[in-house]
């Protein structure tokens, strides 16, 4: 399905901002910043407000056309998978992230101990750990050029 698609399935209409924000996405590697997205839909539009780039994130977020993530100690980060409830690998150095699918078969993939009358319908879990780049980096000598 096509991004203006998209954007119609879920009730919104489609504007240029929309499509270059939702294009950017889809054309960078996933886990974006905001300030990532804004550069490269500043890069296909010619201007749009970083304000117009964190309003229309917010907007496709609250659609469930854009997820949002927020890895502890760094800036949220966007991504288009959305409604499979997968989690995420984060480097504790470069913040290098990745996918990783659910972790127990069928969402919400964890069960609280308590859950306290909620629904559950969504676990949120993040690995944390050095990817192979930072690995390499820590186990050389001081002074060996990295």
């Amino acid at each position: 399905m096509d991004l203006q698609q998209r954007l119609r399935r879920a009730g919104l209409r489609v504007t240029a901002p929309r499509l270059a924000v939702l294009t950017a996405l889809k054309d960078l590697t996933p886990h974006q910043n905001a300030e990532t997205i804004a550069e490269a839909a500043r890069a296909r539009l010619g201007t749009l407000s970083t304000q117009a780039v964190y309003d229309n994130l917010h907007t496709l977020s609250e659609a469930g056309l854009v997820r949002r993530i927020e890895p502890a100690g760094s800036a949220a980060l966007y991504e288009l998978r959305v409604g499979d409830n997968h989690h995420h690998l984060v480097c504790r150095e470069c913040g290098e992230t990745h996918d990783v699918d659910c972790v127990v078969g069928d969402a919400p993939c964890l069960q609280p101990s308590a859950a306290y009358g909620f629904v559950v319908d969504e676990a949120e879990v993040t690995f944390w750990g050095l990817c192979p780049r930072c690995q390499a980096t820590a186990a050389k000598p001081s002074g060996e050029p990295t």
